[in-house]
Formats: structure tokens, C-alpha cells, sequence
């Protein structure tokens, strides 16, 4: 364009100098002698309606001098052109300016995103000056194709990204922020106090049509920036997938589901017998999973070191193994009740090894209202055993779970004197539940993991389905969860050394009642009331009680 600009600027000025070349010729010519005229007159500067009428001038030839001089300013005119054009052929310098950029609003997910693209290179010279002007979208994929810059970049309605203009190389940052505030009433329970409960920040994408990575980390964490997922997932197509890495292990709808997206502030006591609880259920493994027949069937079958964060090698040379199978019946009959009705079940296995010192699993409540059961050694088989449905409807939301986890205690003991030597202990014995109910009180759809779109939000960008400002969206819910842990007791009654391990057969329950406060879809506040009940406790010094647990959060994530 500034070469169409600069040549029509220089054709303009050598159609004036013509003009003005021929008319000082009529002027001077040598049949009518040009008279001199210092001063202007009255019939100078008059209108041509005032002036009298005059005899049209006869046409008056150019001399020769005046036809070489015009030649030899055209032929300036063209050299100058000529330069113009190689200096638009040479490349551009490494350290050009940054060029000016432009909004062009796209389509980008549930919500429009605004692209900022740089603007387009000037036109090669072998492009005519009177050529269309080139769109912005046309020179950065032309940029791309010869090594230039991703230049695509915006909102999709879900995180921030940054793409190729093909969409073959995408990565989005995301994360999430969870600020609480807990108070506590009972005898021994923790004191009142504000604590960063999550603050974790990450990247995520894709590369090409078939591989998708990410990694998250956690900044809050008590040891640190911590690594919390960090895979890559190769997706032949939605039925056979590959993922590799440090991730969650897929065991129980709970755990799979996101912690932005569940219903309480905490998880339930079942979430205490998930694998790798201790490492928020993460570990190193390798996955394959897929949806089979369109989503009616979903299937994961992985192994794992079981031992929690990458750094921390498996003791053993057995691998943690875990396969979970999830249905949705009905999820074809689009507007049936049962649509979004599930059922599935999860089982895991594992080889615990006594002289690397593993002991059962923290049973610390989530809440971190007080310690239920002891830790006791194991050695030999570890089984998990899990059943879940889910049930959502408009508004509504269903969940329930069930597991089992079994500890086996085959050749511990201790050789000091007067102990029991390598011998055979009763296996330890858990069970949990976890029932709840969400009703969103604005009408709001309830999704299966994942976040209500808010039709009023308090302040924000728009999202589908909202129309204008309001009080946000509201969810109540209310959940039973308990757990119950059994560790039989046995007499040996040796000669020499006899010795009683005594038993436990201990049962907790908690009733929860939740309100979620969705202010827009990126900030929640959370605040649940736990009702933990400790009629026989097993650690020593503990009193039965009922602790009442107040718990506050405020999330944002992007």
C-alpha cells in the first residue's frame, strides 16, 4: 500500500509539472512573446463572471529544449520508482519494530475471544500497486508457514491461550487459588486459623492432532513449589488413548473429579482410602483409557509406583495396578430423565513391603478435626474395592460412593526381646461411605464435573446463557459420609514369649451441610458446616465427642 501511495504521489506531481511545462510554453512561444506583468491588476483577481468574454488562444508547439527537459524528469520519475521497489525486495532486519497489531473477533469456545494478529507485511515487488489490500488473517499464516511466530491468541470461555493459526500447537495457562478459614469446637480439635489451601498454577495444550500435555504446580504447598501433574497424553482417537506421567490415579468418581468442581469444601472420609491419598492421590504410572460407543462406556486401566510424588521410588517390583469402569446408559436418549444417570466401579492392588516401614493410611480427617484410627505396619497384598453412581437433573445433583480397602499384615513383628518375631497378623480392615444431594436454588444446570453456568452474575465477563448483572448463583447441599476401620486382635501365646495385639473396631460418621455462592463462573464462595461424631475413639487420650468444624473458602481460578 505505501508503494501504491508513493507512486500515485509521484505520477500526480509529473502530471502537474507537464501541466505546468505547457502552459509557460503557450506562453513563451515565439508567435506571441510573453509580456511582462510586475503587479496584479483588477482584471487579474476578477471572477470569470466578471471578465469580458475572450477569443480562445491558438495551440502553441513546445520547444525542444522544453520536450528534453520533460524527458529527462520523467526518466528521474521512473528511477526512483525502480529504487523504491528493490528496497521493498530486500528481507526485513532481525531487529525490526514491533509491528502495530489488530483485534479481529473470533468464535473461540463458549464465549468470544478477541485475537490480537500483528498487521500485514508490506507487498512483495512483484505485486501491482493497484492490487486489493491483503486481509489480516492471510499474512500470519503465510508468516507461519516460513518459521514465523504463533501470533493467535485470547479467551476461549474457559482459560486464556496462545495457538499457531493452524491450531496445531496450543498451550493455555491456567490454575486456581483456594483462601479458607476454619473454626473449630471441641475438645482437642485445631485451633481457629486462615490458611492458602491450594494455590496451583500451570500450563496446558496440545501438539499436533494427537498429543496433549500439561504440567500444574503448587506453590502452596507445605515443602514447597511442589509438582503436583506433569503427563503426556497421546489420543489416537476417543477410544484409545495413552497418558504417561505423574497424575491422578483414576480411582473413584470423586478423586477423577476436579477439586474446583466438588460440592463441599473438602472431600468426604471415603476420599481417606483412595491410592496415594497421602500425595493428593497423584503418582507416577501410565494410563490407557478411552470412551467407547460415543461416551456410553468409559474405561481406565493403569499401574503406578503407588508410593506418591515423582523422587519417591516404589519398593517394591510390583506396580500399584488400578482399572475403573464407568457406564452412562442412557446417555444417547437426548431429553431423558435418566441422560446424565452413571454407575461404574474402580478396583486397585498393590504390594506393601514391611522393611520400607509402610503403615495403613493417615486417617486424619479432611477437615482436620482429629485423627480416627491409628497406623499400623503392613507387609504383603493391598486391595481397594470401589462402587459409584451419579444422578444429575437440571438442577439437581446424586452422588454416592462405596469402597473397601484391605491391609495385609502377613510376617511383621519385631526380633527385640519380648516381641512378637516375623509373624502372621489379621488383615486391617476399612470401609467408607459417601452420600450427597445438591439442589441449585437459581435454576442453574448442574454439570457432572464441572462448573453451573450462572445466568446473573455479580461482576464479570458475560457467559453463555447469562443476561445481565445479579445476585450470582446459589447451591445447597448436604452429605453423609462415614467410615469404619476394623484391626483384629490376636493372643500368641508362646512358651517363652506370650504376646496380645490388641484389636480396634472403630466407627466415625459426619453429617455436612454446604452453601456454594457462585459470584461469576471463575469465584466461589464456599462455606460447609461439619458435624464429625466420635463415639469411640481409638487413639489414646481422645475422648468421645461431637466436633462441630466451620469452613470457609473463597476460590478463583482462570
Amino acid at each position: 500500500m505505501r508503494i501504491a501511495r508513493t507512486c500515485t504521489l509521484l505520477l500526480t506531481m509529473a502530471c502537474l509539472a507537464l501541466g505546468a511545462r505547457a502552459q509557460n510554453s503557450a506562453r513563451n512561444s515565439p508567435d506571441e512573446p510573453a509580456k511582462p506583468s510586475p503587479t496584479n491588476t483588477a482584471a487579474d483577481t476578477a471572477k470569470p463572471s466578471d471578465a469580458a468574454p475572450a477569443k480562445a488562444a491558438a495551440p502553441v508547439a513546445a520547444t525542444r529544449e522544453e520536450v528534453e527537459q520533460l524527458r529527462m524528469e520523467v526518466a528521474e520519475l521512473k528511477a526512483e520508482l525502480h529504487r523504491l521497489l528493490e528496497a521493498k525486495a530486500q528481507p526485513a532486519p532481525a531487529a525490526a519494530p514491533a509491528a502495530a497489531s489488530a483485534e479481529t473477533t473470533v468464535a473461540g469456545g463458549p464465549a468470544t475471544a478477541v485475537i490480537s494478529q500483528p498487521a500485514a507485511p508490506p507487498a512483495s515487488p512483484a505485486d501491482s500497486p493497484d492490487a486489493e489490500p491483503i486481509s489480516l488473517v492471510q499474512p500470519t499464516q503465510a508468516a507461519a508457514q516460513k518459521g514465523g511466530l504463533p501470533v493467535s491468541a485470547g479467551w476461549n470461555g474457559e482459560h486464556f491461550f496462545i495457538q499457531s493459526p493452524d491450531g496445531q500447537f496450543k498451550i493455555q495457562p491456567y490454575g486456581y487459588v483456594q483462601t479458607d478459614y476454619r473454626s473449630y469446637d471441641g475438645d482437642g480439635a485445631p485451633p481457629n486459623s486462615f490458611t492458602v489451601r491450594r494455590a496451583r498454577f500451570g500450563f496446558q495444550g496440545n501438539y499436533g492432532d494427537h498429543w496433549q500435555y500439561g504440567i500444574l504446580t503448587d506453590v502452596a504447598s507445605s515443602t514447597g513449589a511442589t509438582v503436583r501433574d506433569v503427563y503426556l497424553n497421546f489420543k489416537y482417537n476417543d477410544a484409545f488413548q495413552i497418558q504417561g506421567g505423574q497424575f491422578k490415579e483414576p480411582f473413584a468418581q470423586e478423586v477423577v473429579a476436579g477439586v474446583t468442581n466438588i460440592d463441599f469444601v473438602e472431600r468426604g472420609l471415603q476420599s481417606l482410602l483412595y491410592p496415594s491419598a497421602g500425595s493428593a492421590f497423584r503418582s507416577p504410572g501410565l494410563v490407557i483409557h478411552g470412551d467407547l460407543d460415543g461416551g456410553v462406556v468409559q474405561y481406565w486401566a493403569g499401574i503406578f509406583n503407588g508410593k506418591g510424588y515423582t523422587g519417591v521410588s516404589n519398593t517394591t517390583s510390583v506396580p500399584e495396578t488400578v482399572g475403573r469402569l464407568r457406564f452412562y446408559p442412557f446417555r444417547k436418549h437426548k431429553g431423558s430423565f435418566f441422560e446424565a444417570f452413571a454407575l461404574g466401579g474402580s478396583l486397585s492392588y498393590s504390594y506393601a513391603r514391611g522393611l520400607s516401614n509402610e503403615v495403613t493410611p493417615s486417617m486424619t480427617l479432611p477437615d482436620g478435626a482429629y485423627t480416627f484410627f491409628p497406623q499400623f505396619p503392613i507387609n504383603g497384598n493391598v486391595w481397594r474395592y470401589e462402587g459409584e453412581f451419579t444422578f444429575l437433573h437440571g438442577p439437581w445433583g446424586f452422588r454416592d460412593e462405596y469402597v473397601q480397602a484391605m491391609f495385609d499384615r502377613t510376617g511383621v513383628g519385631t526380633l527385640e526381646f519380648g516381641g512378637l518375631g516375623f509373624q502372621n497378623l489379621p488383615t486391617v480392615r476399612f470401609r467408607a461411605w459417601n452420600s450427597s444431594a445438591t439442589y441449585l436454588l437459581t435454576g442453574e444446570r448442574r454439570p457432572e464435573n464441572g462448573t453451573p453456568r450462572v445466568k446473573h452474575p455479580v461482576f464479570g465477563p458475560e457467559t453463555p446463557g447469562s443476561s445481565g448483572r445479579g445476585w450470582g448463583a446459589f447451591e445447597l447441599g448436604f452429605r453423609y459420609s462415614g467410615l469404619e476401620g476394623n484391626e483384629p486382635g490376636i493372643f500368641f501365646n508362646n512358651i517363652y514369649t506370650p504376646e496380645l495385639v490388641p484389636g480396634y473396631d472403630f466407627k466415625t460418621d459426619q453429617f455436612s451441610v454446604g452453601l456454594n455462592w457462585y459470584l461469576n463462573y471463575w469465584v466461589r464462595y464456599q462455606t460447609t458446616v461439619d458435624v464429625d461424631r466420635l463415639k469411640d475413639p481409638s487413639t489414646i487420650g481422645a475422648v468421645p465427642q461431637t466436633y462441630l468444624v466451620f469452613e470457609q473458602r473463597i476460590q478463583f481460578r482462570f
